[in-house]
């Protein structure tokens, strides 16, 4: 009896495990803009590229991994002498649930993510903090396994002793798999 349900056990939670893991999913890179307050003085338009990993763990509901680099300048104050300008690097790492539904071509979504920031600079030094994210888009679909995303996020950062709140728009190409 023991060895009956030994073996049954060893054959059956592999299955069990193996439905836990994602199916399906996308990737996704492309441009991104994203427009940050870094500094008290004024806002900073920067540019750079974001990458995402989904995995589906339902039709409607997956985890995404997505990661991001922006690149600018921006003014900062040096008292008592007026402003200076320095190059700035930023980077996201954030992780989350996101909720899509496929209407025809088109598959809106909407994500909330958890994660970190760090921004870097040879001037202003480096910093890094809790980051959030929420927001959302639509792939449309181009070919059966190829389609091209639109998303928006407001990203919320802790950074250089301020509070920012960015606003991150990327478009890029999304791979099913």
């Amino acid at each position: 009896m023991r060895k009956a349900i030994f073996l049954s056990l060893v054959f059956l939670m592999p299955s069990i495990a193996l439905a836990q893991v994602p199916t399906s999913g996308n990737v996704f890179f492309g441009y991104s803009y994203f427009n940050t307050n870094l500094s008290p003085i004024d806002r900073a338009n920067a540019n750079g590229w974001e990458a995402t990993l989904e995995g589906k763990f339902l039709p409607w509901v997956g985890i995404i991994a997505d990661f991001d680099a922006h690149y600018g300048s921006q003014n900062f104050p040096l008292a008592p002498l007026g402003t200076f300008n320095a190059d700035f690097a930023e980077h996201n790492y954030l992780f989350g649930p996101r909720v899509s539904v496929g209407v025809g071509k088109f598959r809106p979504f909407a994500e909330a993510m958890l994660g970190a920031g760090h921004v870097s600079g040879r001037a202003i030094g480096s910093d890094t903090s809790v980051a959030t994210g929420i927001g959302g888009g639509i792939d449309y679909r181009v070919l059966r396994l190829v389609g091209w995303r639109f998303q928006g996020n407001y990203i919320h950062t802790h950074l250089l002793g301020l509070a920012q709140s960015n606003l991150r728009l990327s478009t890029g190409i999304v791979i099913r798999f």
